[in-house]
């Protein structure tokens, strides 16, 4: 069999047409394997809400399916796993809803997108990502948590949110303050592009394979036997990756520069005091630093202040707790006027100058981060069950 063939039986297939597809893989074990494919190659696996029900009613069947032994996500197409959330659709839902009023559609999308990642932290079964190609915002969201998280010399990753009036939401709070010193603050600052050596080296992927061999990982998984037990089918899980052949992968920029980026952000520097420095990069001869001093220059200033205050408040919570502060974060900035004008200016007439308010970090980006945290909605939480 061609490593590119799919590997038989194939069961359960779904209609070529929907938002997801999947199917399952029968093993040597006995045991099938769950397969999701997100299946909207033309916009670049864009996250819509018929994607994230889908998912979420699908990986909650398989979890409490005792003959299913683990989960391959992964993206239609050669291009993406998934560039994101569909923002462009969110950006209907603002104008429909209309100035300084909640989106339904949008708060509907932010929770339910919300509770799909955190199930995925929270899998009982290996889930792997299959990470390939564009990886950006509710792509890295719905990576972040997966038990194996596997990248290919194509995989280009980034949480370019500042640039859309938005922050790196769907847990980024969370998982980017964790990562080696203050690269995480950096990345939400500047959206900087991340390859397959710098997701391995920040601890945003586990394994890194051939592109090629995405096909040769399945029959590799049809051909292995499953226990069934999570942990002893974790462990065969990362010998059938580590059986696939080595790629070359580019050296990590974000490896090479953490000590400037370090020396960039102080533990308890404001962003008056980090924003001359950042955007002092965009004049190095490092075409990497270059591009993040230049993004930062152009992005949010709310963005951006957002991003620090979340991160830095809620560096001792809980995921539950850092998803239901960011619910509140993104309901807000369906409310304020940047994240709106910055979907317009990059997507929509793609002028590529949105008009900031405030225009500056001078101007008081800062003072607004409270009013767009307060929450917006009547009765309990609508993320209160998470745990």
């Amino acid at each position: 069999m061609s490593p590119t063939n799919e590997p038989q039986p194939v069961e359960h297939a779904s209609a070529a047409d929907a938002p997801v597809l999947f199917r399952t893989l029968l093993t040597a074990s006995g045991h099938r394997f769950g397969h999701a494919t997100l299946n909207a190659p033309a916009s670049l696996n864009a996250l819509t809400l018929p994607m994230v029900d889908a998912l979420q009613a699908r990986l909650s069947a398989w979890a409490d399916d005792p003959g299913i032994a683990g989960v391959v996500l992964d993206g239609g197409g050669e291009k993406a796993f998934c560039a994101g959330g569909d923002v462009v659709g969110l950006h209907r839902a603002m104008r429909a809803a209309g100035a300084g009023n909640v989106p339904r559609d949008a708060a509907d999308f932010f929770e339910r997108e919300y509770r799909l990642d955190h199930a995925i932290h929270r899998y009982p079964k290996p889930l792997l990502a299959w990470g390939h190609g564009i990886v950006m915002g509710g792509g890295i969201g719905l990576m972040a948590g997966a038990s194996h998280r596997v990248v290919t010399p194509r995989s280009r990753l980034a949480m370019p949110e500042i640039t859309l009036g938005l922050y790196p939401d769907v847990g980024g709070s969370w998982f980017l303050s964790r990562l080696p010193g203050r690269t995480g603050l950096f990345l939400a600052l500047t959206g900087a592009p991340l390859n397959a050596a710098d997701a391995l080296w920040s601890g945003l992927a586990d394994h890194a394979a051939r592109a090629e061999d995405h096909g040769a990982l399945l029959e590799a998984i049809a051909a292995a036997r499953w226990t069934g037990e999570h942990a002893a089918d974790a462990e065969r899980l990362d010998d059938v990756l580590r059986a696939l052949p080595a790629p070359e992968l580019a050296p990590s920029a974000l490896r090479r520069h953490r000590d400037r980026i370090d020396a960039l952000i102080g533990p308890h520097d404001g962003l008056a005091t980090i924003a001359p420095r950042l955007r002092s990069l965009a004049g190095e001869d490092d075409p990497w630093l270059a591009q993040a001093g230049g993004a930062f220059q152009k992005g949010s200033p709310t963005s951006a202040a957002l991003a620090i205050a979340l991160q830095r408040r809620l560096r001792h919570a809980s995921l539950a707790e850092v998803f239901r502060v960011e619910y509140q974060a993104s309901v807000g900035c369906c409310v304020f006027p940047d994240f709106a004008e910055g979907v317009r200016a990059l997507l929509i007439d793609k002028d590529k100058s949105p008009r900031w308010q405030p225009a500056s970090v001078e101007d008081g980006g800062e003072a607004l981060v409270d009013a767009v945290l307060a929450p917006r909605f009547d009765g309990p939480h609508p993320l209160a069950d998470l745990s």
